[in-house]
């Protein structure tokens, strides 16, 4: 008799069953609007592993009572994709509607990939049923994106994952049967990360692990089992937050051997190798910036690379980008800069811009003022004449402060020759 996974013998068959998203699929929510209409159209599910993606795709194809292809971008290329359209065009003949085609990952699909499924789905012969991790603004062709609704799933909250325990235990016949108690639930939560099925994979491992006659769940023996099984969470992205957590502080923290390492697990698990790229990108401008502006050309660089030669030669880029950005100078000056001038846009609202830095293209404006006394830098010495840029009310704000990195100072002291005490460089 084949075995079937906790995650699976409670996966929800409807919405009133699906836990977590309420602004989807809670009373009124637009998503369960649409689905009650029988009004669905191409979709793509964006949010982090375990939230339940693939689930509402298989409401859907229930609710809707269409037939269901699934196929995974992992390891389906454009022969499957066309395969899977045949089949939903001679079905359609004797169908009641259009097929339904999820494809998990979306995100990891090549352009051509991705266009192979333009026509079917602009002529119906499919509705596209796409889940993805990474935002499908950067990682799905627009002609594509433009034909789907995005619907956000957001983490599930604490006592989501709370109440799935709890229906774990009250609704599976072999949980039920043990009898089981959960004393304490840090653990399981911490473990699962967030995710659903994680947490249901955690659950049941520790089940099995229970010595005979025990009925109890504590941390501590969920540490104990988790332990001794170290390796049961490094495959198709899972432990994805806090690895990739562990990655960026280590760059951060100017440790190549820490970063490589993160890099390698990350790699070992099926990690999208572009997410890796994007996150190299921001490392590069966030921790680095202005002490060493080469490393945003590297890791772009990298991103380029990595997107032409794919896997698993891109792990050599990777590995050189990683080393370089954590070997670099570092400085979140400019991050720093960013987030304070975010701060005082929403406090001070819409400042007037000032009138001579205002584009008058016509007599009208000449006359307002618009541009008067605007004074053009390359017509002055060194190109710099000494005016105000901010509005009035935020006149010698500080936004920017050079880090203490040799680059930096060097653009500490022209700024301070130029502005003297203005900004207290």
């Amino acid at each position: 008799m084949k075995y079937t996974p906790l995650a699976e013998r409670l996966r929800p068959q409807n919405l009133d069953e699906f836990i977590g998203q309420e602004h989807l699929v809670g009373p009124g929510a637009v998503f369960r609007q649409a689905l009650e209409n029988k009004l669905i159209p191409s979709i793509i599910f964006w949010g982090p592993p375990g939230v339940g993606k693939t689930t509402l795709a298989r409401i859907i194809a229930s609710s809707l009572d269409r037939p269901f292809h699934t196929l995974s971008a992992v390891s389906s290329g454009v022969k499957d994709v066309r395969e899977v359209i045949h089949k939903a065009e001679n079905s359609g003949l004797f169908g009641a509607g259009n097929a339904i085609l999820f494809i998990d990952e979306i995100h990891r699909f090549s352009k051509s990939q991705q266009d192979s499924l333009l026509g079917a789905v602009e002529k119906g012969v499919v509705t596209l049923i796409g889940a993805t991790t990474e935002n499908p603004s950067f990682e799905v062709n627009s002609a594509l994106l433009s034909r789907c609704q995005v619907y956000v799933l957001q983490p599930l909250e604490k006592e989501d994952l709370q109440l799935l325990l709890r229906r774990a235990l009250e609704r599976d016949s072999e949980l039920r049967s043990l009898g089981l108690r959960i004393e304490e639930d840090r653990a399981l939560l911490r473990h699962s990360g967030g995710d659903a099925r994680r947490l249901l994979n955690v659950l049941e491992t520790v089940v099995k692990s229970l010595p005979a006659g025990r009925t109890e769940i504590t941390d501590e023996l969920v540490n104990a089992v988790i332990q001794e099984n170290p390796g049961m969470y490094d495959k198709d992205g899972d432990q994805h937050y806090d690895i990739i957590s562990a990655f960026i502080k280590s760059v951060r923290g100017s440790d190549p051997n820490a970063a490589v390492y993160w890099l390698a697990r990350m790699i070992e698990g099926g990690e999208d190798p572009k997410f890796i790229a994007r996150r190299l990108i921001i490392l590069a401008s966030e921790d680095i910036g202005n002490a060493n502006p080469t490393a945003l050309v590297m890791a772009n660089a990298t991103f380029d690379a990595v997107s032409k030669i794919g896997m698993p030669e891109g792990r050599i880029v990777l590995s050189q980008c990683t080393v370089y950005l954590a070997a670099s100078a570092k400085s979140n000056a400019s991050y720093e800069a960013i987030n304070k001038a975010v701060a005082a846009a929403k406090e001070h609202g819409n400042l007037a811009v000032p009138l001579h830095l205002r584009n008058a293209p016509t007599k009208l404006m000449k006359d307002l003022g618009y541009g008067k006394e605007y004074l053009y830098s390359h017509s002055y010495g060194g190109n710099f004449p000494p005016q105000e840029y901010l509005p009035d009310e935020l006149g010698g704000t500080a936004f920017y402060k050079p880090g203490a990195n040799p680059r930096e100072d060097e653009m500490r002291k022209r700024l301070k020759a130029l502005w003297k005490e203005k900004y207290g460089y």
